[in-house]
C-alpha cells in the first residue's frame, strides 16, 4: 500500500534525494514546506503537491488532513531542514499524526534525543533517520568479512568536500546551527566506523576550524586516523588533476576500499529499508551523535605518531 508524504525544507541541497526516494518507492508528495519559494523541482514529481512557505500554516494543513478521510492524511514527513531545527520539526511531524524520516545528523545534541525519544512513547510514532552508508553493498560485504574475525585493524578515513564562500555564511558555517564539520559532513563516517569497528575507547582531536577537523578514534577493533574538510586547497593532486571537487578514502590495514560509485540511490534504499520495517530508529542514530559531540567539545590534542598524515607538521 502507497503512503502519502510530506516534506520540510524542500528548497533545501538535499530534498531532491528524498523526492526521487518518495517516487522511487511508489508513494506519492503531498504537502511540502520551505520559507524559500524556489522549489519548482516539485513540478518533476507531482502537479498536485500543496506548497507552504510557512511552517505554522504548513502545520495547520496537516492537523487537516489527520482529521479527514485515511486515504488523504499525511503518513510520513521527510525532514530536510537545516540540522538545528531537525528536533523540532520532528516533533511537529509526530503531532501530526505521522511518523519521520529525518536527513542527517537527527540531531546536533544528545540530550535532544532523549526528547524525541519521549515524544515517540507519547505519540506511539517513529523517528528515522537516514545512515545511507549502511546500506551501501561494497560496505556491507566489508562489515561481514570483519565479523569473521576479532583482530584489531588500522583505519585512515579521508573526507573532502569542496565547498565555496557561501558556506561559511550560510547556516552550515554557524556552528551552532549545524553541529560544525565533524557533524555536519562527518556524522555517516563516523556512524559507519562504528557500524564496522564497534564502540569507542577513546578520541583525540588534533586539530578544529570552520573548514576542517581532524582526530584520532580508538574503536574495540579499529585505530582510527580521520581527516575532514570543506577546502578545496585539501584535494590531493590526484584528485585536483582528474577535476574532482570530492576526496573520500578508507583504508584497512593499508588496503583502499573502493566505494566511490553507488551513491546515487542509496537514499531510496534506506526508504526502502525503512518502509519495509527496518529503518534505522533513534537507537541506530545515537552513538555517532554522542560521538560527534564529544569530538566538537575535545581539548585539542598535540599532534603525535597517531596523527593524519594529511595535518601539515
Amino acid at each position: 500500500m502507497s503512503k502519502n508524504f510530506a516534506v520540510i525544507g524542500v528548497g533545501g541541497y538535499i530534498a531532491p534525494r528524498h523526492l526521487r526516494a518518495i517516487r522511487d518507492t511508489g508513494n506519492q508528495l503531498l504537502a511540502a514546506v520551505d520559507p524559500k519559494d524556489s522549489v519548482g523541482i516539485l513540478d518533476q514529481y507531482s502537479f498536485d503537491v500543496k506548497f507552504f512557505t510557512e511552517i505554522e500554516r504548513f502545520d495547520r494543513h496537516l492537523e487537516k488532513l489527520r482529521r479527514g478521510p485515511e486515504d488523504g492524511r499525511i503518513h510520513l514527513v521527510s525532514v530536510c531542514s537545516p540540522n538545528y531545527l531537525h528536533d523540532s520539526h520532528c516533533r511537529l511531524a509526530l503531532r501530526a499524526g505521522a511518523d519521520v524520516i529525518c536527513e542527517k545528523p537527527l540531531v546536533i545534541n544528545p540530550w535532544n534525543m532523549d526528547a524525541l525519544h519521549e515524544i515517540e512513547e507519547e505519540t506511539k510514532h517513529r523517528i528515522y533517520t537516514i545512515l545511507q552508508l549502511r546500506v551501501h553493498p561494497t560496505l556491507i560485504q566489508l562489515r561481514e568479512s570483519l565479523q569473521k574475525d576479532n583482530s584489531v585493524h588500522d583505519v585512515e578515513l579521508t573526507y573532502i568536500t569542496s565547498r565555496g564562500p557561501w558556506y561559511q555564511i550560510s547556516w552550515k558555517g554557524n556552528a551552532d546551527k549545524s553541529g560544525g564539520v565533524a557533524t555536519n559532513i562527518g556524522v555517516h563516517f563516523f556512524d559507519l566506523l562504528m557500524w564496522l569497528f564497534g564502540s569507542v575507547n577513546g578520541i583525540k582531536v588534533y586539530h578544529s576550524d570552520d573548514q576542517r577537523m581532524s582526530g584520532f578514534i580508538e574503536l574495540e577493533q579499529a585505530r582510527v586516523r580521520w581527516f575532514l574538510s570543506v577546502d578545496k586547497n585539501d584535494l590531493p593532486d590526484s584528485a585536483k588533476s582528474a577535476g574532482k571537487t570530492t576526496y573520500r578514502s578508507i583504508t584497512v590495514d593499508g588496503k583502499e576500499i573502493e566505494f566511490s560509485e553507488g551513491f546515487t540511490d542509496l537514499h531510496t534504499r534506506v526508504y526502502e529499508e525503512t518502509l519495509a520495517g527496518r529503518g534505522f530508529g533513534l537507537a541506530d542514530a545515537h552513538p555517532s551523535i554522542d560521538l560527534t559531540y564529544a569530538i566538537r567539545t575535545a581539548e585539542i590534542s598535540p599532534k603525535d605518531e597517531l596523527a593524519h598524515p594529511f595535518l601539515k607538521k
